[in-house]
């Protein structure tokens, strides 16, 4: 197997009082040793998000607190791209599934930057929404753009998962946009959004992940339906991350536990396109919430998967079997992990 990287970033949420922690960490193969990369900026970054390059190794993009930093050499040195600095941070970057020198990322407050040159410059997108009620009163709850995905079979059909905000559709390639998920609510966890996902080979069919677990729609957001997560609280288990394979769009993989800062995670696994779910067998209880997964996209037998606290757990049989590669004791609040 030839080498490659996983990396795992530390962040924390931005809302006022909450905990944060910063720091970038790569594993060889994702068994190797732990190496701490902070050393190679001038202060640690918090980092929210990580996109490697399947066609060129060693190219990985992080989002920050202070803007978009590109490595070409695996994490060794990094400088920082034109984008501009978000008020708050970068929680999102993803590639164009067919146009691949396009990247989005996305910010908060609520707001996504287009890169058409591989990230050399970029622009704003006119995200020009109104927000469900529900989450503007009594009081506005925070926007941020959580997830981005475009829909591969219908490339111009782009979404846009938003906590706490709904989930924002473009059909025109994000030049122009419309919330999609209002609805008469009396709280906002259904439109509290933490990752979307399109399957890959079956046109117009968007999964989401909630603080109440995951929803389904086969008609790109026009009508929804509440999927069978195996619940780790009453109300539904909070699903924090979601992927579906490339290769096999019916089997899907969902991070989450019995809240944001719960002390029970799981790894729900759908083998038929979400009918039916289970937890995955880690090999060893997750302390926390799972808050991230990721597919090495060269190797797509190769998932991972972490806790907030550092329990990096790996699978090289696409998730038959795991085992744990833990971060080095004190690396916590992990919010973001990529392969490649």
């Amino acid at each position: 197997m030839s080498d490659y990287w996983v990396y795992a970033g530390l962040a924390g949420d931005t809302d006022p009082g909450r905990f944060l922690s910063a720091g970038l960490y790569r594993s060889r193969n994702g068994d190797g040793p732990w190496q701490s990369l902070a050393d190679a900026f001038d202060r640690p970054p918090r980092v929210r998000a990580i996109l490697t390059n399947p066609e060129t190794p060693g190219d990985v993009l992080i989002g920050a607190e202070d803007g978009i930093w590109r490595s070409n050499n695996a994490g060794e040195t990094w400088r920082r791209l034109s984008a501009p600095a978000p008020e708050l941070a970068v929680w999102s970057l993803t590639r164009h599934p067919t146009k691949p020198k396009t990247l989005l990322a996305g910010y908060e407050p609520s707001t996504i930057y287009q890169s058409d040159d591989d990230g050399e410059t970029w622009s704003k997108l006119p995200l020009s929404i109104s927000f469900p009620d529900v989450t503007l009163h009594p009081e506005p709850l925070p926007k941020r753009i959580l997830s981005i995905a475009i829909d591969p079979q219908q490339p111009s059909d782009w979404y846009a998962g938003i906590e706490v905000g709904g989930l924002a559709r473009s059909t025109d390639s994000g030049r122009t946009w419309a919330s999609i998920i209002d609805g008469l609510y009396v709280n906002e966890d259904a439109v509290d959004i933490h990752s979307v996902a399109v399957d890959p080979l079956r046109r117009g069919v968007v999964t989401i992940a909630t603080r109440i677990g995951l929803f389904q729609s086969t008609d790109r957001g026009e009508h929804w339906r509440h999927l069978n997560v195996p619940k780790l609280r009453p109300q539904g288990s909070y699903c924090r991350a979601l992927v579906r394979l490339a290769r096999d769009s019916k089997t899907m993989f969902a991070a989450g536990g019995n809240d944001f800062d719960g002390d029970k995670g799981a790894l729900f696994v759908s083998r038929d396109a979400g009918e039916n779910w289970r937890v995955a067998d880690l090999g060893l209880a997750a302390k926390t919430t799972l808050f991230a997964i990721a597919i090495d996209p060269r190797r797509p037998d190769n998932l991972f998967c972490t806790t907030k606290v550092g329990q990096v757990f790996r699978s090289y049989d696409c998730g038959v079997t795991w085992k744990v590669n833990a971060l080095p004791p004190g690396a916590g609040h992990v919010f973001s992990l990529a392969a490649g």
